[in-house]
């Protein structure tokens, strides 16, 4: 008997032990914590990318409900983009001072209660705002996403786990892109906006239910005079600058495309359908694809061949977009979409690895100016559209490109 209340009463003070020891572990791929990780992170990135891009299909629609020009209506989309560049460098400041898990699961939230309020707004000025403040609450989860999983996952297992993400924010983009292209000829444009909204709401349940809590993160004040000191240092850094020119040119370069695709494609020589049309969005998988194969490349060649490489094949992808033959289209389409994020791949590749210090300060910056480029361009050529013609449009962004190459060639 007094043998088996002295193991009984060890093990109260040795099992706690053990679980101490593994919590203070990153994950690795064989854990229950990792697989809830990849997947919720995943339904982070498809929960507000969908959100982000799903106006695009409906510009030309949303131009004429509002008897607006092209450029007018791709505010749209560039209002999350510039909401999303400004949220971004709020939370380069800030994001170090909140929950990770916390922080994230506002953004998904609020983006959701902001994309279905969208429904019931008349006002276009008014759309506009929310786009904005919709696209600057949205990067509370891109800011943090990638610090989140470094801090918790094991070296062995981030590059799965950071493809989780990346794929989520992908098929998220795409996704979004296909069901308002599939939807709105059938429900309308607002029913639509409305079940991607509900969506995106149940998508942050389920985060909130099954995304870990950080292990090894605590918040933290940020030294504002020390971010600030090393975003002055990249942005007077000729080298950093031109690649922020590059992330630049290259997201106003793919945006813009995207944008406008419909009114080309529903013009003739085409007159496509909606519907044939939203398949055309999933030419957006390719980037997955360009990705990977970039990927392995880059362990073979040097950095900036590839960047250049790939710069070349965005231009000749755009060109082709000049073609009356719908096969040529596509294939443009798949070569631009697969060249664009090889290029943005490197491109963001070669800022952290100039940044000796301060990476995440040379990081943000990068983001700032992609998603700006989003932003300016992506409107501003909707007004040279709707001002010239789909040749000039598709020369001026070609040109657009070329200089990105002269600038790599600088690199």
């Amino acid at each position: 008997m007094g043998t088996y209340t002295q193991s009984t009463a060890k093990k109260p003070f040795v099992l706690p032990l053990l679980e101490d020891i593994k919590s203070n572990e990153k994950v690795d791929k064989e854990s229950k914590r990792f697989r809830n990780i990849q997947l919720t992170i995943f339904l982070s990135g498809l929960s507000v990318f969908a959100q982000l891009y799903l106006f695009q299909p409906l510009l030309l629609t949303l131009a004429n409900e509002f008897g607006i020009s092209a450029g007018d209506s791709s505010w749209l989309v560039s209002s999350s983009t510039l909401g999303m560049a400004l949220g971004l460098l709020y939370f380069a400041f800030k994001s170090d001072s909140f929950s990770r898990k916390k922080q994230m699961l506002f953004a998904m939230v609020s983006s959701s209660i902001l994309t279905i309020a969208s429904v019931w707004i008349y006002n276009f000025p008014l759309l506009i705002l929310i786009g904005i403040i919709k696209g600057f609450v949205i990067a509370g989860v891109s800011s943090v996403a990638l610090p989140y999983l470094t801090e918790e996952v094991k070296l062995s297992a981030l590059g799965l786990a950071i493809s989780m993400y990346l794929n989520g924010n992908t098929i998220g983009g795409m996704s979004g892109r296909i069901v308002t292209t599939v939807l709105y000829g059938e429900i309308g444009w607002r029913n639509t906006i409305m079940i991607i909204g509900i969506i995106s709401m149940i998508l942050s349940v389920v985060f909130w239910r099954y995304f870990p809590q950080s292990r090894f993160f605590q918040p933290q004040k940020t030294d504002f005079t020390l971010k600030y000191r090393e975003m002055k240092s990249f942005v007077f850094d000729s080298y950093m600058l031109r690649l922020y020119i590059i992330g630049f040119l290259i997201m106003g370069t793919f945006v813009s495309i995207y944008n406008y695709l419909t009114y080309n494609l529903e013009a003739p020589p085409f007159s496509l359908s909606h519907i044939f049309i939203a398949f055309i969005f999933m030419i957006y998988t390719f980037g997955l694809l360009g990705t990977t194969i970039i990927g392995r490349l880059s362990e073979r060649f040097e950095t900036r061949t590839l960047l250049i490489s790939s710069l070349l094949l965005m231009i000749i992808g755009i060109i082709l977009l000049l073609s009356g033959s719908l096969m040529f289209v596509i294939v443009g389409l798949i070569i631009l979409t697969l060249a664009f994020f090889a290029s943005h791949t490197m491109a963001s590749r070669m800022v952290v690895l100039h940044a000796k210090t301060g990476k995440s300060s040379a990081t943000s910056l990068y983001w700032l100016f992609y998603y700006l480029g989003s932003a300016v361009m992506g409107s501003g050529t909707g007004y040279l559209l709707h001002a010239t013609s789909w040749s000039v449009f598709v020369w001026l962004l070609a040109g657009a490109v070329f200089v990105t190459l002269l600038l790599s060639y600088k690199s």
